[in-house]
């Protein structure tokens, strides 16, 4: 019993510091993204290249992830991946201060996204693997509170600083000092964690089983969330260009957007881990309808609509990584990039149609991203019978 108490102890340690990492790199890269649609606006791009550049830095951010994961799974030199991702992740987001014109901002932002690609798979299988420990949900969860409070203090911070001194310039310089912390604390984590911890089993990525089945349609299911769930570079552009909300007030409801998903994660990753699965397909019927309160609602009702936005993609980043993990056999750095680069190229089209359609129609971009989340929900339920049938 008290090896066993260590364990858990040492699963939660590890879990808490990768989530105050997390906390700083959600800080910086999030600090900036709340304000990245207008940013490129004020370099003269339109709504279609907003959308475009969103959908092609997450196209590349996730994927990525399938060819990082089975890089560290191949060479095994997990610490090495993370590390080199992180400073690529933390370093292109202050770096645009130095950005001239449209397209130079456009590249360090996919360049931060191609930075979360190489280092996210490895984190989120040792998430997993301290899940075993502790509970998939709770381990996720709690690193997504930790992510999402960074995330929320991050776009304030700019906000306060767009208010005081109305500069893009100086609000992504200052972001380098919560940069530079998250790339220390990772040093921290690493004398906790070794590459053998991780180095998993020389089997397929998934064996052929009821489990494997349960994968396949979570990450069809996955797919259409990520091609419905419009991105905040587009959201931040709509609010300024339609004068929703002032634009120094755009990283404001970002954050409210983030301390919603932060403390639905925790609570909701506890609740995964009692109630099971069930719990995600009640989280994402909800957050499916955030689209017609942020494009056609006014500033009180489009505040609603980023409470629901957040709490999406709250759960995307944590439950449904939960809900995952226990379907995948082995090598799980692998695994959990395949599924982020299928999530990633339905995102990227996603993004380009609604950028394109918010140019054209904005009933039509709501139908679109209203209805390819609805379409998700009944694969949530097919996977998670498919993977308590296993169980």
């Amino acid at each position: 019993m008290a090896k066993e108490n260590r364990t858990r102890s040492a699963a939660l340690r590890f879990v808490l510091i990768i989530g105050v990492a997390n906390f700083f790199a959600d800080f910086t890269y999030e600090g900036a993204r709340g304000v990245i649609g207008p940013f490129l606006g004020s370099l003269g791009a339109t709504g279609a290249i907003v959308g475009f550049v969103a959908g092609l830095g997450e196209l590349i951010g996730y994927g990525l992830r399938s060819v990082s994961g089975y890089l560290a799974d191949r060479t095994r030199r997990y610490w090495l991946v993370t590390f080199i991702g992180y400073a690529i992740n933390m370093l292109a987001v202050p770096a645009l201060a130095l950005a001239g014109n449209w397209l130079v901002g456009a590249g360090l932002i996919i360049a931060e996204r191609t930075g979360r690609a190489i280092r996210k798979p490895v984190v989120e299988a040792m998430l997993s693997h301290s899940g075993k420990r502790i509970g998939a949900g709770w381990a996720f969860g709690l690193n997504e509170a930790l992510d999402q409070g960074g995330a929320m203090l991050g776009p304030v911070i700019v906000a306060l600083v767009l208010f005081r001194q109305k500069s893009y310039q100086n609000a992504f310089g200052l972001l380098l000092i919560s940069a530079l912390i998250c790339l220390g604390i990772i040093g921290i984590a690493r004398m906790f964690h070794s590459d053998k911890q991780e180095s998993g089993a020389a089997a397929d990525v998934l064996k052929p089983s009821h489990q494997s089945k349960a994968y396949w349609i979570y990450l069809a299911a996955g797919a259409l969330i990520a091609a419905g769930f419009a991105d905040f570079s587009l959201i931040g552009f709509h609010f300024a260009k339609a004068s929703v909300v002032p634009e120094r007030a755009i990283p404001g409801y970002y954050a409210v957007a983030m301390g919603t998903g932060a403390v639905g994660s925790l609570f909701f990753g506890r609740l995964l881990d009692r109630l099971g699965a069930v719990v995600i397909i009640f989280i994402f019927l909800g957050s499916a309808f955030f689209a017609p309160l942020v494009f056609f609602g006014g500033a009180i009702v489009a505040f609603v609509g980023m409470a629901l936005w957040g709490l999406g993609m709250g759960a995307q980043d944590s439950l449904l990584k939960a809900v995952l993990a226990p379907v995948i056999s082995a090598k799980q750095s692998s695994a959990f990039g395949l599924f982020d680069t299928a999530y990633g190229i339905a995102w990227f089209i996603g993004s380009a149609v609604m950028g394109l359609l918010y140019d054209v129609s904005k009933l039509g971009l709501v139908v679109f991203a209203v209805l390819l989340q609805l379409a998700a929900l009944p694969l949530f339920v097919l996977a998670n019978q498919r993977a308590a049938n296993r169980s």
